[in-house]
């Protein structure tokens, strides 16, 4: 996937309507949770939902809203932050398999490995060699979690440089968000073409097998509307069904 971030749209498409797209988010989640609740049963299938972006593109609200109301027993969300010391002596995808789901089981990944190509590369502690063998080591890894049954969807959640203003400006202005509120997201602004970069070469080396998705996220209506739509698209072509009763007493 060769492509051009500025090339690409980070608002609703101009023909959608938005009151009717949110319903239909309602109706698409509805459908979601009754998949969930066989996905769960069955424990054939999981499925690892990736939300990459910038500072205030909206990855835990759109996880909140698309996810949250699914059964918790079978969905969770993994944060990943600055790696612990304890982490940083393994490889980098030792404290990322640790966190992939279990069959039957929904993981949402809030940020992902990727975080360990884009920072070391844009602050530069991380050799060119070792990122290039990490694209690597990244595809493969992903190839085995779908040989284990593991369905994947990545989404770039593209929001705009003037509405990721808006909303970091939010954090300061507005009381009930002071919490998201963090100074190192102003300084990792000043980096925003550089990160840029580094996603384009992400989406050019690391797209097979699992394909990237680009969630126009200026919106936090068609954001919602988007994920759903495709969760339960790749939901639906799984061979989903209730397991049979098993037991010996009633034969």
């Amino acid at each position: 996937m060769n492509l051009k971030i500025a090339d690409l749209p980070t608002r609703a498409p101009e023909d959608l309507d938005k009151n009717s797209a949110k319903e239909e988010t309602k109706n698409m989640i509805k459908e979601i949770i009754e998949r969930q609740r066989i996905l769960y049963a069955q424990k054939k299938y999981s499925m690892l939902v990736i939300f990459q972006g910038l500072d205030a593109s909206g990855k835990d609200g759109v996880a909140r809203k698309v996810f949250g109301p699914l059964n918790q027993n079978g969905c969770t969300v993994k944060y990943f932050k600055k790696p612990t010391e304890k982490e940083f002596a393994h490889d980098f995808l030792w404290r990322v398999h640790d966190a992939v789901p279990e069959k039957g089981q929904i993981k949402i990944f809030n940020r992902s490995h990727y975080e360990d190509i884009l920072v070391p590369s844009v602050y530069g502690y991380i050799d060119a060699e070792t990122i290039n063998k990490r694209y690597e080591h990244i595809n493969n890894f992903e190839r085995l979690l779908l040989d284990n049954n593991t369905l994947m969807l990545k989404f770039f959640l593209n929001v705009s440089y003037d509405e990721q203003e808006v909303r970091l400006k939010e954090r300061i202005d507005l009381a009930h968000k002071h919490w998201k509120h963090g100074d190192g997201d102003w300084e990792t602004r000043k980096h925003w073409d550089e990160f840029m970069k580094v996603y384009e070469r992400i989406f050019e080396k690391c797209s097979n097998p699992v394909p990237w998705h680009m969630v126009p996220s200026d919106q936090n209506w068609y954001k919602a509307y988007y994920v759903a739509k495709e969760t339960l698209k790749m939901l639906k072509e799984l061979p989903l069904k209730w397991p049979e009763l098993e037991t010996e007493l009633f034969k």
